[in-house]
């Protein structure tokens, strides 16, 4: 019965079955060929039909089952009556079954923060680099994000399209497991779930960081860093899957670009794992709800060796970004 289990641990069963919906919906968009694009605030600030469905579909299925939740999505959309098709009314079983951490058991409904982007990477899903694209529910206790939800609508993506391939060329030969889509999830003091943790290989420094919001600040940071390699790629949640699965050794964006909405989940999963996210100054992030929206002073994040790239930020980053 699910009042037997911790307001906490449902909230995260139920962020799951809703992230998997919003998924569904960020494919279904495209399959269909409209994506309704429109700019926000520049042509690299977009937003387009599934950034605006999926969150209709998260808010209102998390506000229907927690009416007493704050709820702070990405998109300012107009109150609507949204259709039923939209409601997304599960639970991941499996998470129900894991014990909640004590410092978390006795939480209730009002004291939580949910800060959700509906479609993480919105510039590169309207570019077709759909492996970059994300959906994050993170959720905040006391200021601090201490659970979180990410969902890959992509993930196996190019498998998937080699799969399709092969079908059509009637080819016998068995593909990969070409299952499109996966969802990660963790929270403090318990764990992270649904990927295979991975670290960069010893001594090497791959940094991870913004694809197009790149600026002067941001490439003198990562030059300061000395990296053997920078990967420019979008989406937040999509870098720290980068550096949990040993592809990037630091997420740099020196930029007051990002957002709470951008990092909460991804944070979690992050510091479930042993890692590390703050802004450039070393500052961890603050998620209640009167906080500002912006990461005014940039992101840090490393799996391993946070030392090693905060020491390495040049003075000037840290006098340009004010927290």
């Amino acid at each position: 019965m699910a009042s037997s289990h911790t307001v906490l641990m449902r909230l995260v069963a139920s962020a799951y079955s809703i992230a998997q919906k919003a998924g569904t919906i960020v494919r279904r968009v495209i399959a269909e060929g409209d994506l309704g694009i429109v700019q926000k605030t520049c042509a690299t600030d977009l937003q387009t039909k599934a950034d605006r469905l999926a969150q209709m579909s998260i808010c209102s299925s998390l506000a229907r089952k927690f009416p007493k939740l704050t709820i702070i999505g990405e998109e300012d959309l107009p109150f609507e009556e949204v259709d039923q098709e939209l409601i997304e009314d599960g639970q991941w079983e499996e998470i129900l079954q894991q014990p909640c951490p004590s410092q978390y058991s006795a939480i209730k409904e009002e004291d939580l923060v949910v800060w959700v982007d509906p479609l993480d990477g919105t510039k590169e899903y309207t570019e077709g680099l759909l492996d970059n694209v994300t959906v994050l529910i993170g959720i905040a206790y006391e200021g601090k994000a201490i659970a979180g939800v990410i969902n890959q609508p992509y993930y196996n993506y190019q498998n998937n399209e080699k799969q399709k391939l092969r079908e059509h060329r009637n080819e016998a030969k068995a593909g990969p497991d070409a299952v499109l889509g996966r969802t990660i999830w963790g929270v403090l003091g318990l764990g992270a779930f649904g990927f295979q943790l991975k670290e960069v290989p010893a001594g090497k420094h791959i940094i991870t960081t913004t694809r197009s919001h790149n600026s002067k600040l941001v490439t003198d940071c990562v030059t300061a860093m000395n990296p053997d390699d920078v990967l420019r790629v979008g989406g937040a949640g999509n870098k720290i899957i980068q550096l949990i699965e040993g592809k990037a050794s630091a997420y740099v964006f020196a930029s007051p670009g990002c957002k709470k909405w951008d990092t909460c989940a991804p944070e979690v999963i992050l510091h479930a794992v042993g890692g590390k996210l703050t802004d450039i100054h070393g500052n961890a992030l603050q998620y209640n709800k009167e906080v500002k929206h912006m990461n005014s002073a940039g992101v840090l994040a490393t799996l391993r060796n946070y030392d090693y790239y905060a020491s390495r930020v040049p003075e000037s980053v840290k006098n340009a970004l004010v927290p």
